[in-house]
């Protein structure tokens, strides 16, 4: 599986990363279908061509570097045969750290992975600011101890830019 593979090279290279996005939804009871598998990083390196260099001929790898201008530091597709994209996100900022370092094992695809708490979920997606990451949100917070995230996500909202933080008190409100 095309997962595992990208798994294994992370674990194999020391590269912390966390499960996010729809399958990291499903995880916390949010079923919404993609096409893909997002897992996000803070190490720059992944960028680097070299360093997967060890997967298979097979695998199509399609990276595509940020601008300074652009939130994130980068995104890579790995692309296999019959199986589901998977797309790693280098994140910038010390709270996209926080979203690695505070990630809590979860099984997925048979497997137990890293995957994003609640919590930072719902800043992945204040931070991204589309109409499907307010629904994400919306439901999220509708599945949940509301009290007890919105606590949690006020710890560190403050860490994002003026929009996302705004989205944020419409929403907790809602």
């Amino acid at each position: 599986m095309l997962l595992d593979v990208v798994v294994d090279e992370l674990d194999r290279r020391c590269v912390p990363f966390a499960l996010i996005g729809a399958a990291a939804l499903a995880v916390h009871g949010i079923s919404r279908s993609t096409l893909d598998i997002d897992l996000l990083v803070t190490d720059r390196r992944v960028l680097d061509a070299t360093f997967w260099a060890g997967l298979a001929a097979d695998i199509e790898r399609d990276s595509r570097p940020g601008d300074a201008a652009d939130p994130l530091a980068g995104v890579i597709r790995f692309r296999a045969l019959e199986e589901r994209d998977v797309d790693i996100v280098v994140g910038r900022g010390e709270w996209n750290v926080d979203v690695v370092t505070r990630a809590e094992n979860a099984r997925h695809h048979g497997r137990d992975l890293p995957t994003a708490r609640m919590e930072d979920l719902i800043l992945l997606k204040l931070y991204a600011g589309g109409s499907q990451d307010r629904w994400d949100i919306e439901q999220l917070l509708a599945t949940s101890d509301k009290a007890a995230v919105v606590g949690a996500v006020e710890r560190s909202v403050d860490r994002l830019p003026p929009d996302a933080q705004r989205l944020w008190r419409v929403l907790r409100s809602e």
